[in-house]
């Protein structure tokens, strides 16, 4: 089951963060590293710093763009200091496990983490269904990247060998994966737009809280074929 799971960590400005991250999952059993955009990578004191998890950094996914680190993914979990006003999930790392049991989760989860100084941006947090925010002291809560990957590592590698939850790679009609739902709700918005349901001077939260509500829904492939195809179908009432 840890083989479900991917740690995707996006825009590292640090090699040596990438390095001790590849050491951090491996103490714990997982092994799948994916790099959105690194700056450097890869580099001698990220090899220097992984220490003997040396074939995690092999291994690892270097991608250009999150939508390549997300193909096949069914379920996105990002990591965030920042408090979202919006009705998504916001979990301790502990209860994680609890969530995904709950949600029944089938396929390959991603768990994102964002570059040191800025963490994740609001359109990347917009791809997830749920959040994790680890507590921190007060006074000071700066955490370092590495850190957070050996906290959640951790976590999931307990909540996994306690059988708090499990993982099915699939059933006979799959989830849509993370890219079939954006390349939705890109067509969605252009039919908003064009049916002026939307204004985009304007746009308010109105994609963002629908993206809540399919995030919730999770529909699988069929049923993602048959609301695109419901979109498509308006289009061309409207093009005619």
């Amino acid at each position: 089951m840890h083989k479900q799971i991917d740690f995707i960590l996006v825009n590292t400005s640090h090699p040596g963060n990438i390095g001790a991250a590849a050491r951090a999952m491996k103490t714990m059993g997982f092994k799948n590293l994916v790099l959105v955009a690194p700056k450097q990578f890869p580099h001698a004191e990220a090899d220097a710093l992984a220490a003997s998890a040396i074939d995690v950094l092999q291994q690892a996914r270097v991608t250009a763009t999150l939508d390549e680190a997300l193909t096949g993914v069914t379920c996105v979990i990002g990591t965030s200091a920042r408090q979202r006003d919006l009705a998504a999930p916001l979990l301790r790392p502990r209860e994680c496990g609890d969530w995904l049991s709950a949600k029944s989760t089938t396929g390959r989860i991603a768990f994102l983490f964002g570059a040191e100084r800025t963490g994740l941006t609001n359109e990347a947090l917009d791809r997830c269904h749920a959040y994790v925010c680890i507590d921190t002291a007060d006074e000071y809560s700066s955490l370092n990247l590495a850190q957070a990957v050996q906290i959640m590592a951790y976590e999931l590698h307990l909540a996994l060998s306690a059988d708090a939850f499990t993982l099915s790679e699939g059933s006979e009609i799959a989830l849509a994966d993370d890219v079939a739902m954006e390349g939705y709700f890109q067509h969605l918005e252009r039919i908003m737009v064009l049916t002026q349901f939307l204004d985009p001077k304007f746009p308010k939260r109105l994609m963002s809280r629908l993206k809540r509500l399919y995030h919730r829904a999770r529909p699988d492939v069929q049923e993602l074929n048959i609301l695109r195809g419901i979109l498509t179908a308006v289009e061309k009432k409207i093009d005619s």
